[in-house]
């Protein structure tokens, strides 16, 4: 017997050669065929050389390269993305860009750098975007980028420079928009920090300063300077340090300041208000203050700040916003995650812009008098609000955008007066009530986009849209129709272009409801309760391109389906429940006629009859219906009939070699007198005991042992059949524990059975080495049927055991061998000689 563990050794070890294909060793991803490649942690020590020259981004990061050597990605002249993040990079040698014209971003996050050469970024005639975060840079003169003339963003981050000064080659980097030095060692700023800035004011720079421990800024540093934005968060360890700073910001102009902290990075226990004092120097026109806890002073401290244009108060602790004086200038105020204990009552003459968003605090939206206010964002703030909506309200007639969605209770009842000029409305995700009571919105002739999706309303008012003459977009997903009826509300919307009634729980549409509509090009119909598809609904769109069915209960189509709409390019069906049955074979030929018109066609499934259930609906085949029962059943009978007899093959393959084989050998002569199955644990015994035994004993017997007599490089199987049964008379079945537990045993030991039937001369000897435990043996019950019923041999270690096993199983082996009087006569003169010694 061959040992399990070699058997199965083997086996692994050839299923895992089958499987293996060159592609696999192959450490990149490929994303995007020929365009993009991802190698990221791949362990690789150099460029990979089989990713194709066509490839444009490719990620190289967490690798161990070293270094960059001259014309490293020389075979990709197309790369425009190259991220070589914390690859262990401590040197880039002159022109290890070389050839990449194209590149426009490159990431170098995470290196060791030690050495850059002056032209280690020659070649990069396209570079718009370098990150160069934590690369061990002391200094902005050590990076040799002077000639990165297309670069507009630089992010050094994370470093260890301690000066703001800019190196005069800034001067060329005519198209720079953004340096980022955050998180570095800068601590002081002096005016000659900037100079290039000052002799170049072109430049439309904005800069990141934020993290770094400033303790001293050069009064008029900033003086002549112009900037798009400059950031200053967490850079101060006291209030007063940040009060001497800004003050002598004093001669900048800057679009964008933004002062403040981050949300896990606070240094200031309390911030000042009056700190802003020192602003009335700088030319602002957006100042945000981020992340402030602990506020003292009030909100008329921002004196300074009276001019600017933009206001962004984001996570800053006020009590409240009252007192902002109506002389301030502010057009646009945004406030947003701030902790107010109410809505603020605001009366400002310049605003257009109020965006209050994300404040969970205010309980209900208190009237603001805005008069030059069009646009107004209230969304996620948890708002109720009772009587809305009118122009008394706002205290403006120009508001044209209007967001109320996420917040709580809305009960509409002013019917909208005085806001005629809205043109965008949304709801969603608040409770309306009162909006079905009448029709309140028929003042919003110039509403262009409406959303009330998910607002608990029950539309069971057909003229709940009367007035929305010019309306393009209603989103109305999440809500309800009486009786679970698309009903007669869209008369008049005859611009509508897009309309959303999903999850509405609709289970039928009442005739002509979409006749009005004839500009519609989208509309969504999912995750209802339809139980048909009706073209007929759908027949006067005939400007509709797309049409959304999906996750529906549609079963099959009512009326003609050519009576779609000609301009519908797509129709999503998929997620219903098809019936499958040749009752409905027209519709089901039709979608299959129409497989490249409807959406993921190849997904659409049966849900009914059982027997289809899950089964592609492209897979229904209309032929079946015209087939006789008889057919079918003889069918089904053939098919059975057919598995079985494979089965039966599959299972009896050995059985039928040995009857093939029994065939062939049957008129030749038998090599060996017995071939021996055993256990490969009960090798010792065999080897060192029956073979000294029976092939050098007196007489000798020839066995069949498969360690010895089975020819290399034939299958197992094949061995135990051709050289093991067909060429012995005998089979000699040496039974233990380890035999009963061995697989390929119990399988010879069947083979052994069927031998032993087709050839009635043949006969199996078996030998009990070892008593055997009944529960184990009833394993195999067949095997335990024959020792119970036939004579076998047992081993018994000692003097008298043996003499009288080897007498018996000589004796058995002997019968039917050749015959031959005086051989005959010899053999058994001989036996009895040996055995009574």
């Amino acid at each position: 017997m061959r040992p399990r563990f070699c058997l199965a050794g083997t086996l692994m070890m050839a299923l895992f050669l089958s499987c293996l294909r060159p592609e696999r060793l192959d450490p990149c991803v490929e994303v995007d065929p020929n365009i993009t490649y991802q190698c990221m942690d791949q362990n690789l020590n150099k460029i990979p050389v089989n990713i194709p020259s066509s490839v444009k981004n490719l990620d190289l990061s967490f690798n161990t390269l070293k270094t960059l050597g001259s014309h490293s990605f020389s075979n990709f002249p197309e790369l425009q993305f190259l991220d070589l993040s914390r690859c262990e990079i401590e040197t880039i040698e002159d022109k290890a860009y070389e050839g990449l014209q194209q590149l426009s971003t490159l990431i170098l996050t995470g290196n060791p750098i030690q050495s850059l050469s002056q032209g280690s970024f020659s070649g990069l005639t396209s570079l718009q975007n370098l990150v160069a975060v934590e690369i061990n840079l002391d200094s902005l003169e050590s990076l040799p980028i002077g000639h990165l003339k297309t670069l507009k963003k630089l992010n050094v981050a994370h470093n260890f420079i301690h000066s703001s000064k800019l190196p005069e080659y800034f001067s060329n980097l005519t198209n720079l928009e953004h340096l980022d030095l955050s998180n570095n060692y800068i601590e002081t700023i002096h005016h000659r920090d900037f100079q290039v800035l000052f002799e170049n004011p072109q430049l439309n720079l904005s800069l990141e300063l934020s993290l770094n421990p400033v303790d001293f800024i050069q009064p008029r540093a900033f003086q002549g300077i112009r900037l798009y934005e400059l950031t200053l968060r967490s850079n101060f360890n006291s209030t007063n340090v940040m009060k001497t700073c800004i003050q002598n910001l004093d001669g900048l102009q800057v679009h964008r300041l933004i002062l403040g902290e981050f949300r896990n990075e606070r240094t200031l226990e309390s911030f000042d208000l009056s700190v802003t004092d020192g602003l009335c120097n700088v030319i602002i026109d957006e100042f945000r203050l981020t992340y402030v806890d602990n506020i003292s002073g009030d909100i008329t401290d921002f004196n300074c700040l009276a001019n600017v244009s933009v206001m962004s108060l984001v996570s800053v602790h006020l009590n409240n916003l009252e007192h902002i004086p109506k002389y301030f200038k502010w057009q646009t105020l945004v406030v947003t995650r701030c902790s107010l204990k109410e809505f603020p009552s605001l009366d400002l003459p310049f605003i257009k812009h109020l965006i209050f968003t994300t404040n969970k605090d205010p309980p209900s939206f208190a009237d603001v008098n805005l008069p030059n206010l069009t646009f107004l964002d209230l969304h996620r703030n948890g708002l109720s609000f009772m009587g809305c909506c009118s122009s008394s309200h706002f205290g403006t007639s120009s508001l044209k955008h209007l967001d109320f969605s996420f917040n709580g209770v809305i009960s509409i009842s002013k019917n909208f007066m005085g806001l005629e000029q809205l043109e965008y409305l949304d709801f969603q995700h608040s409770t309306l009530k009162k909006t079905t009571e009448y029709p309140v919105f028929l003042c919003l002739e110039n509403l262009r986009y409406l959303d009330i999706s998910y607002t608990n309303t029950k539309i069971d008012f057909n003229g709940i849209f009367y007035g929305l003459t010019n309306l393009n977009t209603l989103k109305m997903a999440g809500n309800s129709f009486k009786d679970n009826t698309l009903s007669d509300v869209f008369t008049n919307m005859t611009n509508l272009t897009f309309l959303d009634v999903s999850k509405c729980q609709l289970q039928q549409v009442s005739w002509g409801v979409f006749d009005t509509l004839h500009g519609l090009l989208l509309l969504n119909m999912s995750h209802n309760n339809l139980l048909l598809l009706d073209p007929f609904h759908y027949k006067q769109l005939h400007s509709l391109k797309t049409l959304d069915c999906s996750f529906n209960l549609i079963e099959t189509s009512k009326g003609m389906l050519q009576h779609f709409p000609k301009s519908l390019a797509s129709i999503n069906l998929t997620n219903n429940s098809f019936a499958c049955t040749c009752e409905h074979q027209n519709f089901l030929q039709w979608i299959k006629d129409q497989s490249l018109f409807l959406v993921n066609a190849e997904e659409m499934t049966c849900a009914t009859p059982a027997e289809m259930k899950g089964s592609l609906v492209l897979d229904f085949r209309n032929a079946t219906c015209h087939m006789h029962k008889t057919i079918i059943t003889v069918s089904v009978i053939s098919v059975l009939v057919i598995s079985t007899i494979a089965f039966l093959v599959y299972k009896f393959y050995f059985h039928l070699m040995l009857i093939a084989g029994c065939k062939k050998y049957s008129s030749g002569e038998s090599i060996y007198d017995a071939f021996v199955i055993y256990s490969s644990h009960d090798e010792d015994w065999v080897r060192n005991e029956l073979v000294k035994n029976l092939e050098e004993g007196v007489p000798p017997f020839q066995l069949c042992l498969h360690y010895r007599d089975f020819i290399p490089g034939v299958a197992i199987a094949a061995n135990i059949i051709q050289e093991g049964f067909h060429k012995s008379r005998k089979v000699i079945v040496v039974v233990s524990r380890h035999f009963i537990q061995s697989r390929w045993c119990v399988f010879e030991y069947e083979i052994a059975q069927t031998w032993q039937f087709l050839s009635s001369h043949s006969g199996i000897i078996f030998i009990v080495l070892e008593k055997v435990e009944k529960s184990l043996l009833k394993q195999q019950v067949e095997l335990y049927r024959l020792l119970s019923r036939n004579t076998y041999l047992e081993w018994e270690d000692n003097a008298l055991g043996r003499h009288i096993f080897w007498r018996r199983l000589k004796k058995a082996l002997l019968d039917g061998r050749a015959w031959n009087p005086e051989g005959t006569a010899e053999v058994e003169d001989n036996l009895e000689a040996t055995t009574s010694t």
